[in-house]
């Protein structure tokens, strides 16, 4: 991999969340691995045609087409890197074109649904020890509550926390900051939480979530670390009386407000999206479950 930097590359993807610099390195990896079955070892030794030949294989091999897109982007990404750090004499993705893949619309819980989420109601959190089950629900309450990623959750740290104003600071991606209003469910989830934490239980307080190096994180998991999307996921596997994910109640919260009569530009701003496109798919959902309704309820529908 030494000819094809994949290191510099990734290094130089500085706006990029830790998780998507992974996906581009995987790609990346997987590519490189490909181009040296054909004794393509360097970056200056691909042209458009092997890009194409590596494409269209990803489609015959059962890829989806958003995922050929995505790996495609990858590539557009790291030739155009290559070119101008001059290991590549020129772009061989210009003119490349991919399938654009499907449009899927987000998933969406019921309101039903993230009621039994919050609420905790699935069997497998009859047992919960307590300040573990305080702690999910401090998570989940600020999921649905202020449409965070996952990765915004898991960077809190207790000094982001306005609980008297009922605010909460958000690193999002790039670094761009955002102040966002808390829920009153989650204003007194996460006092709750707060207030039973080993950090404010006082030294030798024995709980059932280990307080590891302090480095200033809000949320811990079981073994003493920060928490992680890993830990949020179990969180949400032990919560939801169905299989879900955490993104989707950052969907559900954008389609609830959409639901509920909230502008546009207001949702984009809550869930600190550069651009009012990449909002708008939630109005497709928002009018689907409209439509809905109205098929079942209006007697024309």
């Amino acid at each position: 991999m030494s000819a094809w930097a994949s290191d510099a590359f990734c290094a130089s993807l500085v706006r990029l969340a830790p998780s998507s610099v992974a996906v581009y390195r995987r790609d990346l990896e997987a590519f490189v691995a490909w181009a040296g079955r054909y004794s393509l070892a360097t970056p200056s030794a691909v042209g458009r045609k092997d890009l194409r030949r590596y494409l269209a294989g990803l489609t015959r091999d059962g890829y989806a087409p958003r995922t050929v897109s995505r790996k495609a982007s990858v590539l557009r990404r790291y030739f155009r890197w290559a070119e101008q750090s001059g290991r590549c004499p020129g772009d061989p993705c210009i003119g490349l074109s991919t399938p654009t893949g499907t449009s899927r619309l987000p998933e969406v819980l019921s309101e039903r649904a993230v009621e039994r989420i919050l609420a905790g109601q699935a069997p497998a959190t009859s047992g919960d020890p307590p300040l573990r089950r305080l702690r999910d629900d401090a998570v989940l309450e600020l999921l649905y509550g202020s449409g965070l990623r996952v990765a915004e959750l898991c960077a809190l740290r207790p000094e982001d926390l306005d609980l008297r104003g009922a605010r909460i600071r958000v690193t999002g991606k790039g670094g761009r900051q955002r102040l966002l209003p808390l829920s009153a469910p989650a204003v007194q989830a996460v006092k709750r939480y707060l207030d039973a934490h080993p950090a404010s239980a006082g030294a030798g307080a024995e709980t059932d979530l280990a307080a590891g190096p302090d480095d200033g994180s809000l949320f811990w998991n079981q073994r003493g670390r920060p928490l992680g999307p890993r830990d949020v996921r179990r969180i949400l596997d032990r919560r939801a009386p169905e299989p879900t994910h955490p993104h989707a109640l950052r969907h559900t919260f954008a389609t609830h407000l959409l639901d509920g009569g909230a502008d546009l530009r207001s949702v984009q701003e809550l869930l600190g999206h550069r651009s009012v496109g990449t909002t708008q798919v939630y109005t497709h959902v928002s009018l689907r479950r409209l439509r809905s309704v109205i098929e079942s309820a209006h007697p024309r529908g």
